[in-house]
């Protein structure tokens, strides 16, 4: 197997007494589409926030390409190739669509610009029809569009997910999991925390199962699909 582009060892992370996480360890290789699935308070968003430093890890180890994130500051992470696509957004609602699309660019180097503007607006046509639009007048799928096209204007080397179907209707998480089909088909390396599982297990290579915390068990995205314990549990079956 290649080496892993993230390798997350034993990790543990504890907001004051609460063990948040209790020694977690997976890895994403390169091209994948790797997901995280678990109940509330599992302890997913909490290990890629802890990835991307906006959480401080109490122990265990985590590398991405062969550095220590431990050593960057959340403000550098993404320099180094790592782009979160938070829970919730957060996109900049009195910014228009394209402002937020430039934000995203803010930490490059290189004058492709243009090029990558114009990949993001292939992916999402309805960003384009509406780039001088004001984010905040933008309905939540398109505004989940618009913060999945900002992190992508990085040339992000690993892709983070957090919860990208959250609060939207059915016909619209059809769309985003095409999108990240598409990203997936043009080689972009995806880390997806998602509840609903079911769906990010079709789109997975393979799937970590989180549990208060702690890692329960793993597999391709289709052997979790057919678990029976993990068809009981996450997918209603």
């Amino acid at each position: 197997m290649e080496q892993a582009i993230l390798k997350v060892d034993d990790l543990h992370v504890d907001y004051g007494n609460i063990h948040a996480l209790k020694g977690v360890s997976f890895e994403v290789q390169a091209g994948e589409i790797v997901t995280l699935i678990g109940a509330n308070g599992a302890g997913k968003s909490t290990t890629l926030n802890t990835i991307a430093r906006l959480h401080k890890q109490s122990a265990g180890h985590v590398s991405f390409m062969g550095q220590d994130l431990a050593k960057f500051p959340a403000h550098k992470i993404i320099s180094q190739g790592l782009a979160l696509v938070p829970e919730g957004r957060r996109v900049f609602l009195q910014m228009t669509v394209a402002e937020n699309l430039e934000m995203g660019a803010f930490s490059r180097k290189g004058s492709d610009f243009d090029e990558d503007l114009q990949r993001v607006y292939e992916l999402f046509p309805r960003l384009k029809e509406r780039r001088r639009q004001t984010a905040g007048t933008l309905s939540g799928g398109e505004q989940q569009m618009i913060a999945m096209g900002r992190a992508l204007m990085s040339r992000p080397k690993l892709l983070m997910l957090d919860e990208p179907s959250m609060g939207l209707a059915p016909i619209l998480v059809d769309q985003i999991f095409d999108i990240i089909r598409s990203l997936h088909k043009a080689g972009v390396t995806i880390l997806l925390v998602e509840q609903n599982a079911q769906a990010a297990l079709s789109v997975a290579d393979r799937g970590y199962v989180l549990e208060i915390g702690k890692v329960v068990a793993s597999g391709t995205g289709g052997e979790l699909l057919e678990s029976p314990a993990i068809k009981k549990a996450y997918l209603g079956g």
